[in-house]
């Protein structure tokens, strides 16, 4: 709830420079500031927007005694610390321009009685459709052949070796909420063994409808997988949950694709089995922590197809997002309620997903 009067508003979001005026969609960046900063000081508030995060010194670090609202995004994630959010006099309402607010600690933020809520489906598709990507990016071997041609090569044994059609293959997603479903209703056409990992069971009638089959024993469902896709949010319980021991129960030559979070995995795990050859690809997009320094092992280890966090702000997701963090902006000065499923800390009380 908004207490009467002008509020200090920071928004925190990667830089665009050069290609902030490429594109007048591009609202998602510094620049383009979620296009609600004509908005918001017209109603009397102050909106400082940066990329400065980190350390005592940041541009945020100085606003944190005195802010109301923060506004952070998971493809440049400010890290709202319990020391920061005990810094934070004023702080009342956490947003996430995007899905995953596992950048804050959602315990401090509860026992702090602080609103966390993030847009809820705005960029599902983008992460979905992304994810098919990859998927078919690892099963064709795709990237060594885009490489032979910038080096000047060509040689079709170099990838033909390893390429694999999709069609009969087993997938598997690990969660199978909003982006999970999407996923596997993307993969249908592609004639694959669908199976799917999570808390809950999937509606009968969707189940069939998708032809996907539950496992509720997720070491039983890993060896069955030629591709394994993660899906699921960053938890106390999902932190590190594909260790060393856990990968070598995945079928030797297993790809996998993750586009949830970096920290899901164990780093040097993952870079370990892509050099012994147990993972014969892994792609994605999501790092810890971000963005990721220059020796971070998943840049250098073999079958690779990683990126900067991307899936998810695609042009199309930013409008979105940017939409439901002004209609939220809105609900709050107000008074009003956000809508129940973009809520992930209310009252003391964290989203059962995060529990």
């Amino acid at each position: 709830m908004a207490s009467p009067g002008s509020k200090k508003i920071v928004g925190v979001f990667y830089k665009a420079n050069e290609y902030a005026k490429l594109n007048p969609n591009f609202v998602g960046c510094v620049e383009g500031a979620l296009g609600i900063r004509e908005w918001l000081e017209s109603q009397g508030h102050q909106y400082i927007v940066t990329d400065d995060k980190e350390g005592p010194n940041s541009e945020l670090e100085k606003h944190i005694e005195d802010l109301h609202v923060l506004i952070t995004t998971p493809f440049h994630p400010a890290y709202v610390t319990a020391e920061r959010i005990k810094k934070a006099k004023n702080l009342q309402l956490l947003l996430t321009a995007g899905i995953g607010s596992d950048h804050i600690d959602l315990n401090a933020a509860a026992a702090a009685k602080l609103t966390v809520a993030e847009v809820t489906g705005s960029n599902v598709v983008s992460v979905a459709e992304d994810e098919l990507m990859r998927i078919l990016i690892l099963v064709r071997n795709f990237l060594p052949g885009h490489h032979q041609v910038i080096s000047g090569e060509w040689n079709v044994a170099g990838i033909a070796y390893r390429a694999y059609d999709l069609e009969g293959k087993t997938v598997g997603t690990v969660g199978c909420g909003r982006i999970g479903r999407l996923l596997l209703q993307r993969l249908k056409p592609f004639n694959c063994n669908l199976l799917y990992h999570d808390r809950i069971k999937m509606d009968p009638e969707l189940e069939n409808q998708i032809g996907a089959k539950f496992e509720e024993d997720l070491d039983a469902m890993l060896p069955k997988c030629d591709v394994i896709v993660i899906n699921t949010p960053l938890t106390d319980k999902t932190r590190g949950l594909f260790d060393k021991d856990r990968i070598a129960k995945c079928k030797k030559g297993v790809l996998i694709v993750n586009n949830a979070r970096g920290a899901i995995m164990d780093t040097q795990a993952v870079a370990d089995a892509c050099s012994s050859g147990h993972i014969a690809g892994y792609s994605g997009d999501v790092w810890y922590p971000q963005p990721a320094p220059k020796d971070h092992p998943w840049r250098y280890m073999p079958n690779q197809a990683m990126t900067p966090h991307i899936s998810g702000t695609t042009i199309d997701a930013q409008l979105r997002y940017a939409a439901g963090v002004k209609d939220m902006l809105e609900r709050y000065f107000k008074g009003e309620e956000f809508p129940a499923q973009n809520y992930i800390v209310k009252e003391g009380e964290l989203a059962s997903q995060y529990r």
